[in-house]
This record gives structure tokens, C-alpha cells and sequence, in this order.
């Protein structure tokens, strides 16, 4: 089977490119999962490129070594004694590149891992940095990583006005682009005057679902702490909304956001009423009874009664699985069944102090209005999704560039 490359791989082995950079300090974005097809992650692969000046790094939420392990647990500043360079956070004291930061290099390189999710916050932070190199006259380049989601495209868009950390503009939530094309769209969208290049990937269409992971070409490696698998980034369209509930999400479990539940529901008679509801919303992939206890987060040390999302066999459909409806169809069956349940957590979600967590992981409170109004049906919210799909579709046709 055919080798997947990445950007970082193909910077690597293309002196055109590197020439470009010789003679400009560079400053890498990156995090665990910035690996090249050699197996080093790609600060110590770029440090060993002749000629080429690492001048500095950054880290975006969870750190440069992804230590971190929950939202809203900051990282700080530090001096890396193998390259000589500093480390900067961009999840601590600031979360936007500051000119202090950005006067170490010409050039920031992104190298991140992203998982095709708008609440996923790198793609935030991928904008702050386009934002800051626009205004300081620097350049960005992107070095182009799969979006493991694939190209699917699926959940309301967020609401102008709802923008916050974890939603970087008018988007769905399942967006269905790379990183190198979200930069793209932010650039035209937010009519930012920069450097941009996006390092495209070579070798990797043909061994990936729908432009998604390239499966037994590549292992995975933790973006994050709680994204362990491929099934958990194809599920997490839809499990992220969980953050915004006293549902547990399997924080603290082996299988964290493929899963949720709770000690208080019966997840049998949830399952049955999500069938009731919509079958066709439950397409794709299989869906599990099961009873976990989180050994930490949510409900520790408690049973819970849950249900699993099973995308690791054949009964896995790319294109039909439908992540964020299927966990909007649980919160609504949950509704249904115990109309008084607690079911929204009200706590300060990525530095939103004003709105539900509910309400910011969506991007508006659509969603929520929807599940707590006991006449709206599945119709009702497929009509809404649908438009705002269609749209998005329509916005990001001439920014594909695989």
C-alpha cells in the first residue's frame, strides 16, 4: 500500500521548499501528533534540516507534549535545552501569538493535527496566528495534515455573534475541510492580508476513506489526551457536545468521547426512543449498551448506564454516519423520557462565563431550544442543519484543494 505524506513529509524531502526558507527564522506550531512519516516529531526532524533556523515553537491547547489533560487547564512557557529555543503556550497566559512571541521569526510553520471538528480549538488558534502574522508582516505555512472526519459535513452553523474559542467563525460543526484549506477559508473570510502557503499532502488520497485517516498507512498518535483513535475523531462531531452536559463523555475511561451515560438514566429505554425518533440518524455505525465508571472527571467512581458509537467495523458508512445528530438524538430522547432531567451543566466553559456550555459548543442556543421544546420534532432540526449545510458546502467548493 501506497505511503501516506503528510506536509511536514513532503517539506522534508523537497529542497525547493526548504530553499524558500533558508536564510528566515522559524517558528513551529505543533504538538505530539506532529510526526513525520519517519517517526520524529518535527521540531527535532526540521532541526536537523541544514540550513533551516528554529528560532522558537508554540504550543496550542494541551502543549507542545500534550500533558494537559482537561479544557481550561493552561500550560506555561519554556526553554527547550535540546533545540536552544523557546517554547511559548498559546494556551496560558495568552492564547493569541503576542509581538514579544512573534519577534523571534519570520516564518510561523503549522504542523497540528486537527480532528475536522469546529470546537476543536486548533483550528482557533490557527486563526489567532494568521491574525498576528497579518498584522506583523509575518508568514504562515501550513504543513497539511488529514482531516480524519473526512470530508462529510454535518450540524448547525454557529450564529454571528456566538463566536468564542471554540468556534473561530460561521461554520458546522463537522466542517469536512484539512487545515491547510480552513486556512485558506479564513483568510478569505476575515479579508486577512498575509503570507500564506499551505504544504499540500502527497501519496495519501488513495489510501484514506473520503479523504479521511489513511488507516494502516499511518498510526495515530494523541492530538490530545482524550483523542487515543480514529473512532473517537469520527464520533467527535457529535460526543463534544456531551462537555455541555451532566452526562459523562468517558472522560475517564479507555474509550473517552466514543461513549456516554450516566448512573441516573436507563440507556436501554434511551436507545429504543432515539430508534423511535430517527432510525435513519443512527446510520453507520453501531450503537452499544454498555456500563462504564469513570476512574476520574464526571461522576467518578460512579456506574454508569450508557451507550458506545462502534465506528471500528464493517457497519462503519463513511458517508452515512451522522455523529452530531445521533448524540442530538440522544439528549432529545433523554428529554422525552424524563422531561425534568438535569440535563444542561452550567460551569464556565472555555472562558465563556455568560452563555451555557451548551450554548458555546454550538455556536448559539438552536440546539438547545430544539431538545427542550417537547413539540419540535427530528424534521424540525434536519430542515435547519440541511440549510446550513448546503451553504457551507457552497462557501468551501473552491478551497478544496484534494
Amino acid at each position: 500500500m501506497t505511503r501516506a505524506h503528510f506536509g511536514i513529509d513532503v517539506l522534508l524531502a523537497d529542497a525547493t521548499l526548504q530553499a524558500q526558507l533558508r536564510g528566515r527564522r522559524l517558528g513551529l506550531l505543533a504538538h505530539p501528533a506532529s510526526m513525520t512519516a519517519q517517526w520524529q516529531h518535527s521540531l527535532d526532524a526540521l532541526a536537523q534540516v541544514p540550513g533551516l533556523q528554529l528560532t522558537a515553537a508554540f504550543g496550542p491547547q494541551h502543549g507542545l507534549r500534550g500533558d494537559k489533560q482537561d479544557n481550561m487547564v493552561e500550560s506555561a512557557d519554556f526553554y527547550d535545552p535540546r533545540h536552544g529555543i523557546r517554547v511559548y503556550s498559546l494556551y496560558g497566559r495568552v492564547r493569541r501569538p503576542t509581538d514579544e512571541m512573534l519577534a523571534h521569526c519570520d516564518v510561523i510553520l503549522v504542523d497540528l493535527q486537527d480532528l475536522g471538528c469546529r470546537i476543536y480549538t486548533f483550528i482557533t488558534t490557527l486563526l489567532y496566528v494568521l491574525e498576528a502574522a497579518a498584522r506583523l508582516g509575518k508568514a504562515v505555512w501550513v504543513l497539511d495534515r488529514p482531516n480524519p472526519a473526512g470530508r462529510p459535513i454535518e450540524g448547525l452553523s454557529l450564529r454571528k455573534g456566538q463566536e468564542s474559542f471554540v468556534g473561530a467563525g460561521v461554520m458546522p460543526m463537522r466542517h469536512g475541510l484539512t487545515l491547510g484549506e480552513m486556512a485558506g477559508w479564513f483568510v478569505r473570510e476575515y479579508s486577512l492580508a498575509v503570507e500564506l502557503q499551505v504544504v499540500r499532502m502527497a501519496r495519501w488520497d488513495d489510501a484514506a476513506p473520503d479523504y479521511g485517516w489513511p488507516a494502516g498507512v499511518r498510526s495515530w498518535v494523541n492530538p490530545s489526551p482524550n483523542a487515543p483513535n480514529v473512532w473517537m475523531a469520527r464520533a467527535y462531531a457529535g460526543t463534544v457536545m456531551l462537555e455541555g452536559t451532566t452526562l459523562s463523555e468517558g472522560r475517564g475511561t479507555t474509550r473517552p468521547l466514543e461513549l456516554f451515560g450516566a448512573p441516573d438514566i436507563d440507556a436501554g429505554r434511551v436507545l429504543l426512543e432515539m430508534q423511535r425518533l430517527a432510525p435513519e440518524w443512527l446510520m453507520g455505525c453501531r450503537l452499544r449498551e454498555c456500563w462504564f465508571e469513570p476512574t476520574f472527571h464526571k461522576h467518578v467512581g460512579k456506574l454508569c448506564h450508557g451507550i458506545q458509537i462502534h465506528t471500528d467495523d464493517v457497519a462503519y458508512d463513511h458517508r452515512r454516519f451522522q455523529p452530531w445528530r445521533l448524540q442530538a438524538l440522544a439528549f432529545k430522547a433523554i428529554r422525552r423520557l424524563w422531561p425534568e432531567y438535569p440535563l444542561w451543566r452550567d460551569f464556565p466553559y472555555e472562558y465563556e462565563l455568560d452563555r451555557l456550555a451548551i450554548d458555546v459548543i454550538n455556536g448559539g442556543p438552536v440546539l438547545r431550544e430544539w431538545v427542550d421544546d417537547a413539540a419540535a420534532l427530528p424534521g424540525d432540526l434536519q430542515q435547519l442543519a440541511e440549510a446550513d449545510e448546503r451553504a457551507w458546502l457552497e462557501q468551501i467548493s473552491e478551497l478544496l484543494v484534494y
